[in-house]
């Protein structure tokens, strides 16, 4: 390959990293690098201790320190992940949406199917109410029972 068409190849693909928002995001949020570089140490260490000589499930199990390397690397991931779907922070802050109509449609659908289970009274009325009342009535038979055979006299 010619060495014009690296050169072409390598300023193309600059030229699209400083287009890309989240190459611009990782080069000017420092937090996030922070983010980012805690979550790689955490996990380097977390894989060190888990190839540590003991079974791999052993110490997932058992090891603690193990147990806090996952924790950090994932807390950070988090972080990172979070903020590079965040705006830019030169941006006007974006409002937290507390829950409305939706979240309180789900509450009260959550907590209408579990009154439903738990109380036969009021299973009772929603069926009632969707099927129509159950008809009570009494049986009476308009036949007359066979009398029994008598037991014929012993010989």
């Amino acid at each position: 390959m010619a060495a014009k068409d690296k050169a072409a190849k390598a300023a193309a693909a600059a030229q699209s990293a400083k287009e890309n928002p989240y190459f611009q995001r990782i080069i000017q949020d420092d937090e996030l690098r922070d983010n980012m570089v805690v979550a790689f140490e955490a996990a380097r260490n977390a894989y060190g201790r888990l190839n540590h000589g003991k079974s791999p499930t052993k110490n997932l199990i058992d090891d603690k320190k193990l147990h806090a390397d996952l924790k950090r690397s994932a807390d950070a991931l988090r972080d990172a992940s979070s903020a590079l779907r965040e705006a830019p922070k030169s941006a006007t802050p974006k409002k937290k949406r507390k829950g409305g109509f939706g979240r309180i449609l789900l509450l009260g659908i959550v907590g209408g199917v579990i009154a439903i289970a738990v109380s036969e009274s009021l299973r009772n009325k929603l069926l009632d109410a969707l099927f129509g009342a159950e008809e009570e009535f009494d049986y009476t038979s308009n036949t007359t029972p066979v009398a029994p055979p008598e037991a014929a006299p012993a010989s």
